[in-house]
């Protein structure tokens, strides 16, 4: 099964090319001077985001009981099978034939609720991932516009030499998280309260009969 936090890792190409709107607030560069370029881990800081890491563990915990009731299924499926296996010359006809039809059908309903599983775990995954991706793709413009920069590139697509000196990773996760702060999730109810007593809400205690 799919690691929801893993599944937010998509192979993704995000080419920021922010030249016209560096070009309307700073001077073009001086003759012969380089072009301000940069790379950024874009699975990285998706993942490394405060909004990325609560969206994978709502994604995980969405799909926890469907997980949980395929695996039953599974095991289910596996009992049968070895029941048929080890029971070759004690089986009767009758309960042979029964167990082979329980098993196919409940192959097929495996199967069913397997791809309706992933198709509804693909979409989730797919939402997590726009929004994130369109909001990482303000926090990178603006972090090109504000520093200059005429391209800010995916590490990912850098498959010869890219140096260390131009991975920019860590300052986009922290304006990403600048920018998209995440509520603290609110304590389930009946829960009991982890705070010390307040002084004085006690009762004193009873004095002792004479």
């Amino acid at each position: 099964m799919n690691n929801p936090v893993k599944a937010l890792v998509v192979p993704a190409l995000i080419l920021t090319a922010a030249a016209s709107l560096w070009a309307q607030s700073s001077p073009p560069p001086a003759a012969g001077a380089l072009p301000k370029m940069a790379i950024v881990d874009i699975r990285a800081a998706m993942l490394s985001t405060a909004e990325g890491k609560q969206m994978a563990a709502e994604i995980q915990s969405q799909f926890s009981a469907k997980q949980a009731e395929l695996e039953n299924m599974r095991k289910s499926l596996e009992d049968i099978q070895t029941r048929l296996t080890n029971g070759r010359q004690t089986l009767g006809d009758e309960e042979r034939v029964r167990l082979e039809r329980q098993g196919q059908r409940m192959q097929q309903q495996l199967q069913r609720k397997q791809e309706e599983y992933q198709q509804d775990f693909n979409d989730a995954q797919q939402d997590a991932i726009d929004k994130l991706g369109r909001k990482m793709g303000d926090v990178i413009s603006r972090y090109a516009r504000e520093n200059g920069y005429l391209i800010i590139m995916d590490a990912q697509v850098c498959n010869i030499y890219c140096s260390n000196q131009l991975d920019v990773t860590q300052d986009i996760i922290r304006l990403y998280d600048q920018a998209n702060p995440v509520k603290a999730a609110a304590p389930a109810p009946g829960r009991p309260s982890t705070r010390p007593a307040q002084q004085g809400t006690n009762p004193p205690p009873a004095k002792p009969k004479p």
